[in-house]
This record gives structure tokens, sequence and C-alpha cells, in this order.
């Protein structure tokens, strides 16, 4: 399996891991290439084994799976999506997992396809929120463009990365508009649905590659970081 995606399950207990381990590894194109059981595992071992995605606990000794997650990813020798996976379903633990960096917060009492899929989206550039969290997201993010700004474009002061197009303000209103085609305007409507590129192109019966082009064009005209950040401005300007 040498194109298989290569993940790093983190978790403080072994039953949970194995239980990951044997549900990742049936799905044929993933291999699960290490274990850590605490946050300074996991950090060593994201720059020793190269995992393209890691599946990552929040409560656990040494350091918590947050704190992990922010060194992970502030780390630019190591390339590894974070998915956030966790027995808690607090609000804390969710904004404090995106604005570490995290591509994905996801429930332990997701089925197994949900958990592959996870996987699969991180491990393809992608970001992917639970659905039963996704709502609070855009709650929060709509009602505080400040937390927004910091959390979901992850520009903080001295760290900003650079945004796409600015957004262009029309005249009569000042109502934001964003230049997206139609298309493209589909593709972000399906995005808002929690869909992955492969679901967005069997429903718009267009190549994978196409669809990534898509979101790509519209990540960059919206000056978003990612598609949360994308869904949050699309659904807070009715773009969807």
């Amino acid at each position: 399996m040498t194109d298989a995606i290569r993940v790093l399950l983190v978790d403080d207990h072994a039953v949970m891991r194995a239980g990951f381990r044997m549900i990742l590894e049936s799905a044929g194109d993933i291999i699960v290439v290490g274990e850590a059981s605490t946050g300074v595992e996991a950090v060593a071992a994201a720059s020793a084994l190269h995992p393209a995605v890691i599946c990552m606990d929040v409560q656990m000794p040494d350091m918590d799976g947050l704190e992990a997650t922010r060194r992970i990813t502030g780390d630019t020798a190591v390339d590894a999506a974070v998915v956030v996976v966790t027995t808690f379903d607090r609000d804390d633990y969710l904004f404090d997992a995106l604005a570490a960096g995290a591509s994905g917060f996801l429930l332990k009492n997701a089925g197994p396809e949900e958990l592959i899929n996870a996987v699969r989206v991180a491990a393809a550039g992608d970001a992917l929120l639970a659905p039963e969290v996704t709502r609070r997201v855009i709650a929060r993010f709509a009602a505080a463009p400040a937390d927004r700004e910091r959390t979901a474009g992850g520009r903080e002061a001295g760290n900003a990365r650079t945004p796409g197009p600015p957004v262009a303000l029309s005249r009569d209103n000042g109502v934001p508009t964003v230049e997206l085609t139609e298309r493209e305007r589909e593709v972000l409507r399906l995005v808002a649905q929690a869909l992955s590129n492969a679901e967005i192109a069997q429903q718009l019966f267009i190549g994978e590659a196409t669809v990534k082009t898509h979101v790509s064009n519209v990540l960059q005209k919206l000056g978003a970081r990612d598609r949360v950040a994308a869904v949050v401005y699309a659904h807070r300007h009715g773009l969807t």
C-alpha cells in the first residue's frame, strides 16, 4: 500500500487506539504508522513518523491534545493534518482546536465510516466538522466577527496568512459581494453541507480534480483559510 494514507493515533486509552486502528486499516487505503498515549509522545512521533493525518485525543497526561496540535501545526517540518477526536462535546475544545490549527473535529460516538471519511478528507487537504457542531461554529462566528477572524481565519497579528483578493462592497447598500461563478456558488453550497470533494464530484458529475480547483478558487476569492471559514462567510452573507 505505497499510496496508503499514513495515520498516527494519539489517545491515552490503549483500547481506544486498538479500535481506531482496526476501523481505519479495514478501509484498505489507510495504514496506522504509529501510536502515542500523551501529547509529548504525539509531538515526537509526528516528527519521526511523517504521518499524513493525526487522530488526536484532547485529555491526556503530560500535554493535552490541543497544545500538541498547536505545536505540530506550528512545526514547518511536519506536514500532517490533525483531526481532533474527543468524547467531550464542548465549545471550548471545539474552538480551541480550530484555533490551534486542527483540520477536523469529530466526536468519539461517530460511526466507523465517519472516522474513515474524516481521515480521507483531512488527507486531501480539506477540513471537516462533526455534523453536531457545525451549526454552533456558524452561530458563534456569525455573532462575533472578531472571534471569527481570529479562530476561523487563523490570522493573529504577526502571523497572518496572505489573504485572497479583497471582497468588493456594492455602492448602493454596502453589502459585501463576491464574484463567484455559478459553478463556484454551487460547489460552496455543497461544501456548506459538509460534503467531501469526492461527494461533490459525484453530485455535480464532474471530476474530483475539478472540484478541488473550484474549492481553491472559492477560498482565494473569499480570503478564507479553509472550508470552515468559507462556510461561515457564506452563511453570514447569504452566499449559500
